[in-house]
């Protein structure tokens, strides 16, 4: 009993520590997306509202994107509500693991991202009665949401700091922390395919449709291709 109370212990700190790694890695592109919110149009409340509410990165970067490309509310709604999508996908896996009711299933909504439900998954889900992947998932998302929002207040009060973001190249930040979160999702194949054709239709639309548009065609391939092969995409 003894023994297998200290190497519970011991893995309750290597999952914490994990945890919190990534929770200040993820917290980098927060900086990135709070300086680069207000600089859309947004006020620092409605940025730190995506962060707090929205919370999920990909969605958040490809709705300032489309708005800072001059896209309407609309078409930024619709593609980042696309991007979200995956994390119903997440829920409905990590629910048996969880075993949440009532108000905790409501923050275990909130905090199923890629990186919460990647950390809970890769733990024995058998091993001390489920307790790793619960312990893994919780700490992950906690991290992750606490840090992000932090720092997606830093960046957004320091833009009248720093001045324009697009004088050090931070307007580049979008299209580069987008590609950071949604590179690691892509590892077969088809999902390679998927990608490369979606951004050849992106390319192809954007001289000639409204900015936004490309994005919701590039997103439409995978749901197309999804259907088809009854694969998961990403």
């Amino acid at each position: 009993m003894e023994s297998t109370a200290a190497d519970w212990l011991t893995v309750r700190k290597e999952i914490i520590g994990n945890a919190l790694s990534i929770g200040v890695a993820v917290a980098m592109y927060g900086v990135s997306f709070g300086a680069l919110g207000t600089t859309t149009g947004l006020t620092i409340p409605q940025t730190m509202a995506l962060s707090l509410l929205m919370f999920t990165g990909a969605s958040q970067f490809t709705l300032v994107s489309t708005l800072a490309s001059g896209g309407t509310a609309l078409t930024a709604v619709i593609a980042s509500w696309l991007m979200g999508t995956r994390n119903a996908a997440y829920s409905m896996r990590m629910t048996p693991i969880l075993k949440t009711s009532g108000v905790g299933r409501l923050v275990a909504v909130q905090l199923t991202i890629d990186e919460s439900t990647a950390m809970g998954l890769a733990q024995d889900e058998t091993a001390y009665e489920g307790r790793a992947s619960r312990l893994a998932f919780w700490a992950t998302g906690l991290s992750v949401y606490v840090l992000w929002n932090s720092a997606t207040f830093i960046g957004a009060v320091s833009v009248s700091a720093i001045g324009d973001p697009k004088t050090f190249g931070l307007d580049a930040a979008i299209a580069a922390g987008l590609f950071a979160l949604v590179w690691p999702q892509i590892k077969s194949r088809i999902a390679i395919a998927v990608a490369l054709g979606g951004a050849l239709i992106a390319l192809t639309l954007t001289p000639f449709v409204s900015p936004g548009i490309p994005v919701l065609a590039a997103a439409l391939v995978a749901i197309i291709i999804g259907w088809t092969t009854g694969r998961r995409v990403l």
